[in-house]
């Protein structure tokens, strides 16, 4: 077991977090004349701090105990906790493989911590022996690493992952966002096996709900007290954790919604490749589908002026173009807008 309490700020060690006089009550019904509410009203009380009952589902579905999940106003926020904690700014660095998702270099940038920028392979795969020779630097605290991958949209391979948690002697964050997607097991099963893991997911994909800005940490119990340590002390809002917890239980409308961004994705993909202007389909693992096309900048920009919103990718992909799954009219209006400028 790695001492992870040996890479966190000594501050954040030292911290006296932001407690109320609730985290001292554990009934349901009682006066609550602490923390300068209004007393009229629905919406009228502070939330849930810790939202237990959001846990108690997610430990229950994922067969993880409470203690070991956090939960934060979106993934961002769970990533830029996980750099206050860690990250002392001005000396420590981070490592990610890119092309990847962005956050991670503006997290990086906000907290003044050193970005290692290490390029994924011709397959969009970690190359190990870039890598290990970080292994010894102290100063590099935590690898990212985003699987499936965005904007590659591949698994990353699962062997080299495993390589890297148990050798990297800073935090390793998997970030899931796509996980639903592409049928593999989630490494949140793994946090018992390395103590420097912490595993991402979120709602704003396959369960359909970007709106409430939810996102689940799952990792060790020192690691989670930490991060329960440094948040804000109601993070998310009742209204959010109703919601969610809503959502969570509709697992059959979750797993319609797969199947058919699935099928629509295949279709999608068949009428991309019809088209003179793509030269190269990359595959997919998520709910996007990256594409080479000829001139990725004025199709994107042809979009646009025609209502259609991509991703351009080309500052970081040369003439690549990232497209989500949409519903049927939405899509069929994508492949429509490209026929024309093909005209």
């Amino acid at each position: 077991m790695k001492k992870i309490s040996k890479l966190v700020r000594p501050n954040i060690l030292n911290l006296t977090p932001y407690s109320c006089a609730r985290d001292e009550f554990n009934g349901e019904d009682a006066i609550f004349l602490d923390a300068n509410e209004s007393p009229f009203g629905n919406l009228n009380r502070y939330p849930d701090p810790y939202q237990n009952e959001l846990k108690k589902h997610l430990s229950l579905s994922q067969s993880i105990p409470e203690n070991n999940i956090f939960i934060g106003n979106g993934s961002d926020e769970i990533i830029d906790l996980i750099f206050r904690i860690f990250c002392r700014p001005g000396l420590d660095k981070v490592i990610s493989f890119t092309p990847t998702y962005g956050m991670y270099e503006v997290s990086a940038n906000i907290n003044d911590v050193a970005y290692i920028k290490i390029p994924l392979d011709e397959q969009f795969q970690i190359p190990r022996s870039a890598l290990e020779a970080f292994y010894t630097d102290s100063k590099v605290k935590i690898i990212f690493i985003c699987s499936p991958n965005n904007p590659t949209g591949n698994l990353m391979d699962q062997k080299v992952i495993a390589s890297i948690c148990s050798n990297f002697q800073g935090i390793v964050v998997i970030d899931e966002a796509y996980i639903d997607f592409c049928g593999q097991a989630s490494w949140n099963k793994s946090i018992a096996d390395y103590s420097n893991l912490i595993v991402l997911q979120t709602l704003s994909k396959a369960w359909g709900a970007a709106a409430i800005r939810l996102g689940v940490a799952y990792t060790n119990d020192f690691i989670n007290s930490l991060l329960n340590k440094v948040k804000p002390p109601y993070n998310v809002s009742q209204l959010n954790q109703d919601k969610a917890l809503e959502v969570l239980k509709n697992k059959s409308v979750y797993e319609k919604n797969i199947l058919w961004i699935q099928q629509e994705k295949s279709k999608l993909i068949s009428a991309l490749n019809q088209l003179q202007i793509v030269e190269k389909i990359f595959p997919s693992e998520t709910n996007f589908i990256l594409v080479k096309v000829n001139h990725a900048e004025a199709i994107y920009h042809y979009l646009l002026a025609n209502g259609v919103v991509v991703r351009n990718r080309d500052k970081i992909m040369a003439n690549s173009i990232r497209v989500s799954v949409g519903n049927a009219k939405e899509n069929n209006a994508l492949i429509s807008a490209l026929k024309k400028y093909e005209i």
